[in-house]
């Protein structure tokens, strides 16, 4: 069977995807989307329109665009930097991590990577950081960025790493915002993973540096005494452990890929309350159950993600169920939902899932550049 989409698009909301033996499929995506979209007119701050709310009961889109993807990036990133002014895991820093595989389809107006980097160019040699995550954050935004554009490490990310590494504690923790909002914004151990997972990653050989290692071996000693209380935790330290040694042995790895699978759904998904539901005592802020049985963007997409990671190949059926799954639930704006693992309020963890979304596709070679396939 062969898909034949039109430009920017996967034709047929109902279709399935090849799953086994048919590289064709990914082939067909690649096609579509080369050349795309750029004659449409690019968001930037001056013209960028409110999104608006983010629900659940947005249509899904009638076939996968990753031109609207990419719109929809943009738009979120650029009014959360217009309106709040800063950067944030849910958000803007997804989206440095994911905008890249896009840009084929959609040119991006490239401000909010110059609003990371004028943390360190304006924001910190004037005042010290709003909060020490924000250090971490800025990292690793700018890192993953690099990675995915010029595959080197520039000066301005250089030196973020240097701030973060000036802001780790002797433990090996930064002091991390407790908002309530797990899996990202709860507890330290997210910001010591994400620290060591973007040292791995940054371009240039930056893991080998006297600054890293330096701070790498406090990192591992706070892994050593704060085990990992989720799946989540354990997929995090996994998926680091891929670029820094140290941090799990092959033996953990494997097994972790195997929680990992085996917690998808039937419906082919991930759901995010999945991969926290072995943390002792986590509830909701609002006191609402987990729902574990209903798959989203996120989990979809990071499960997908470390699964390549950690040695699943890009063909697995097991995967290829996960990329249909995201295929078939993209919305009519171009985003994919979420909903918050901590109150139903405003749902930006909606923006964190779509940008994993996009990764997840190109890391199963359906959207171009996954740079860790070298």
């Amino acid at each position: 069977m062969l898909l034949r989409p039109r430009l920017g698009t996967v034709q047929g909301k109902r279709r399935r995807v090849p799953i086994m033996g048919q590289a064709i499929a990914g082939s067909w995506l690649l096609l579509a989307i080369s050349g795309a979209g750029w004659a449409s007119e690019v968001v930037t701050l001056a013209n960028v329109a409110d999104p608006g709310k983010i629900t659940d009961d947005e249509p899904v889109a009638a076939a996968f665009s990753a031109e609207n993807a990419a719109r929809y990036l943009d738009t979120a990133s650029l009014t959360w930097q217009k309106s709040r002014k800063c950067a944030a895991c849910h958000t803007n820093m997804g989206y440095l991590f994911a905008r890249p595989a896009l840009a084929s389809v959609l040119k991006d107006s490239g401000e909010v990577r110059k609003f990371f980097e004028e943390y360190v160019t304006e924001r910190w040699p004037k005042n010290a950081p709003r909060d020490v995550q924000e250090t971490v954050v800025v990292a690793a935004g700018l890192a993953f960025n690099d990675l995915q554009t010029t595959g080197r490490l520039h000066p301005a990310t250089r030196q973020a790493l240097r701030v973060m590494w000036d802001f780790q504690r002797e433990d090996g923790g930064w002091t991390w915002r407790n908002d309530g909002f797990p899996p990202t914004e709860y507890d330290e151990h997210y910001g010591v993973t994400l620290a060591a997972l973007i040292t791995g990653i940054a371009p240039d050989g930056y893991a080998a540096t006297a600054e890293a290692q330096r701070g790498l071996a406090r990192i591992r000693r706070f892994l050593e005494n704060h085990p990992p209380l989720s799946l989540h935790h354990r997929a995090m330290i996994a998926w680091a452990s891929c670029h820094v040694g140290g941090l799990m042995s092959g033996a953990d790895r494997a097994k972790t890929l195997d929680e990992l699978l085996a917690i998808q759904r039937p419906d082919g998904g991930w759901s995010t309350p999945g991969l926290l539901a072995d943390w002792e005592g986590l509830e909701r802020a609002d006191g609402k159950p987990h729902d574990t049985k209903t798959s989203d963007a996120y989990a979809t997409g990071f499960a997908i993600v470390v699964a390549r990671e950690l040695g699943a190949a890009a063909d697995d059926p097991r995967l290829r169920l996960g990329i249909d799954w995201l295929l078939k639930n993209q919305r009519v704006s171009g985003k994919w939902f979420t909903r918050s693992p901590a109150k139903d309020s405003q749902q930006y963890f909606s923006n964190f899932g779509s940008a994993f979304a996009v990764l997840a596709l190109q890391s199963c070679d359906m959207l171009p550049g996954w740079p860790f396939s070298k």
